[in-house]
């Protein structure tokens, strides 16, 4: 007999996952020990496991691979043989209809491109406090893409409009948003997506007191601090219209100590989803404001699950002893922000649960 751990092991399919399968009806244990509820699977369930991993990765629905682990072992394949080829032109007719569309928004896209203005401006130069800028960039950097399927979120962008200059990155899981003061430039908003290596190199520059300077001149991007210089070359990218993203206001709002949060995530429990999928933290915003970790078993309709590599990320980019949580619906991005500053904030977006 294996237990569920050794079971996760040898099949691919997470602790979390095998649960799951197992309320589910799907994979159910050989013996449930009846004092400690521990699982208990048989040598032939590991090859079920493995089947139900790769019917899963193939996008198969539950209902349908029910049928296939009941007559995988039986004399008679047909009802297999039927429901794998029936799923797989579903993929296909799929395929086919994602395509149609894709070249559709692909035909609308090149005539948007045509009559849209860049937002890119030949040149213009301001002054930005040093502080203002350093923090701003502190609060960003983790969530700038690392995809290089991706180029244009491989950094971060400087939004200049109105006296202030917003810094942005994200990578779709997440985004960032922080606010520096910006002087000397009253013209039209201007964008440039600094590269991230750019970014990184200009951050030593900001560890004074005092302003620094930032120019545009076509595709290239200067800080200025002192006799100190580092320049470089925009992302030949637009950004996406980050705007669009913002959280509403509202969901349920809490106060964390960031210190005693950060150590809960570490040693709480988490769901281990199947191979290589990210360790989730599940949380649930209680009556009194406090936020709690939910155990495996907890399936409250409230609970919001996020990838907790990110979330930690996201605590320690607040830069703050304390970070405001605001939850929404399970399907709603949570936003960690700054209590003394609402114009600086992370979104990171849910994972599903699959139950």
């Amino acid at each position: 007999m294996r237990s569920i751990g050794e079971m996760a092991r040898d099949s691919g399919l997470g602790v979390s996952a095998l649960r799951f399968y197992d309320r589910a009806g799907v994979l159910v244990p050989a013996w449930v020990d009846p004092v400690s509820g521990y699982r208990w699977y048989e040598p032939g369930q590991v090859e079920e496991a493995r089947l139900l991993a790769r019917l899963r990765r193939a996008g198969m629905p539950l209902a349908d691979i029910r049928l296939v682990l009941a007559g995988w072992s039986g004399p008679d394949t047909g009802l297999v043989r039927k429901l794998l080829t029936a799923h797989l032109r579903r993929l296909e007719q799929g395929l086919s209809d994602a395509r149609g569309e894709f070249s559709t928004i692909r035909a609308l896209l090149d005539h948007r491109e045509n009559v849209m203005t860049s937002l890119r401006t030949a040149s213009v130069r301001l002054s930005v406090a040093a502080p203002e800028l350093a923090a701003a960039l502190d609060a960003v950097r983790f969530a700038a893409s690392t995809d290089p399927e991706l180029p244009m979120l491989g950094g971060v962008l400087f939004d200049i409009e109105g006296g202030s200059l917003h810094a942005v990155a994200t990578d779709r899981y997440r985004m960032a948003v922080a606010r520096a003061g910006a002087g000397g430039y009253g013209g039209s908003r201007v964008q440039v997506v600094v590269p991230a290596p750019l970014a990184d190199a200009m951050r030593p520059l900001l560890d004074g007191e005092g302003a620094v300077g930032l120019s545009v001149d076509g595709d290239r991007v200067t800080l200025e601090a002192g006799d100190r210089q580092v320049a470089g070359r925009c992302l030949g990218h637009d950004f996406p219209d980050y705007r669009r993203l913002l959280p509403r206001a509202g969901g349920r709002r809490a106060v964390v100590e960031v210190a005693a949060f950060r150590q809960a995530l570490e040693t709480g429990p988490v769901r281990s989803g199947e191979a290589g999928a990210p360790d989730l933290s599940v949380l649930r915003v209680e009556d009194g404001g406090a936020v709690t970790l939910c155990a495996d078993a907890d399936e409250d309709p409230n609970r919001v699950a996020v990838n907790r590599e990110f979330l930690l990320a996201a605590l320690a980019a607040g830069a703050r002893d304390r970070l405001v949580l605001e939850l929404g619906a399970p399907t709603a991005p949570i936003a960690i922000r700054r209590s003394d500053d609402e114009g600086a904030f992370s979104l990171l977006m849910p994972v599903r649960l699959e139950s």
